[in-house]
């Protein structure tokens, strides 16, 4: 994600904006910590970096709701990482209604994932997949277990089961919010992009990654369709728009419209570049499509791992 710029408020070392992949503190409330210490002489901890001051803060803050919100106060994101399969989870909240949705929730850290949702006092109305994932076992099914209430989400051309089926132009509501659906298919029959416009937001699944995009050698990809796909649905959105990949091998969090249009190696080529591409990868067979594939086509709920199952 974008830094901002730092400022030096006494011996903390700051920025405008405290930003990582799960936590977001605004100025204001680093100046009171700073200002507190100062009216009572006592020294202002010394903060070794931003993780630090995330911590500080959050334990002075934690009962205001607008501590955990964006930069205008009014929207809560997070951006998790599970490392064995490199997939991003993203949580998405109304502070004021606190209805949530998570996308791409993978069943390995749904523990951390509820938890949070738990400790901000969210209410999770929808877990959400870009489409059927052949790199990991989705956590949608996991989570319906613990949080009844939450509805699992999935494309119809995905031919997979979930509570509720999108299409092209739906959109999924939470508080005042909204995400729109677009179908970008290519990667999968089934692959959709949630678009947060209110953000200037797009959650492209494995349709675009930083500088890349999805495999299409596999589970009915199509190059072709992928190339019209992110030209039509996602490159056709503003530049300035960020996009959040399912991915990332390289530890890039985030892109947008802007860059990958000029700077992505594969789909900046010609369609016919991009095919010949596509086709000489030659990547390897997906560790995890077998077992993978067929629980992801019933919400992640077929032939669990021991320690899921007993849940």
């Amino acid at each position: 994600m974008a830094t901002c710029r730092s400022k030096v408020i006494g011996s903390l070392n700051v920025r405008g904006l405290y930003c990582s992949v799960d936590k977001c503190f605004a100025l204001s409330a680093a100046r009171k910590l700073h200002a507190s210490c100062k009216k009572s002489r006592a020294e202002p901890p010394f903060l070794s970096n931003n993780c630090d001051l995330g911590r500080v803060l959050h334990g002075q803050f934690a009962r205001n709701m607008s501590g955990f919100a964006g930069r205008d106060k009014d929207y809560v994101f997070r951006q998790f990482l599970e490392y064995k399969s490199f997939t991003y989870t993203y949580l998405l909240a109304d502070p004021d209604t606190k209805e949530a949705i998570l996308i791409d929730p993978v069943i390995d850290t749904v523990a951390r994932d509820t938890k949070l949702v738990k400790d901000l006092g969210l209410t999770l109305k929808y877990a959400v997949n870009t489409h059927v994932h052949a790199d990991h076992i989705t956590g949608t099914g996991f989570i319906k277990k613990q949080i009844p209430e939450c509805k699992s989400v999935i494309s119809a051309a995905s031919k997979a089961e979930a509570d509720v089926k999108v299409k092209e132009g739906d959109k999924l509501t939470f508080g005042k919010y909204e995400i729109e659906v677009k179908s970008t298919p290519g990667h999968t029959n089934g692959c959709v992009t949630y678009v947060w416009h209110e953000k200037a937001m797009a959650f492209t699944g494995d349709a675009v990654l930083v500088r890349g995009c999805g495999r299409t050698d596999f589970q009915e990809g199509n190059s072709e369709t992928l190339y019209n796909s992110v030209h039509e649905k996602i490159f056709s959105l503003p530049p300035n728009y960020t996009l959040f990949p399912a991915h990332d091998y390289t530890g890039q969090t985030s892109t947008t419209v802007a860059e990958e249009k000029t700077m992505n190696p594969r789909l900046t080529k010609t369609k016919e570049e991009f095919v010949k591409i596509m086709k000489e990868l030659n990547l390897p067979y997906p560790k995890q499509i077998d077992k993978a594939l067929p629980a992801n086509l019933v919400c992640g709920l077929y032939n669990l791992p021991e320690e899921f199952s007993k849940v």
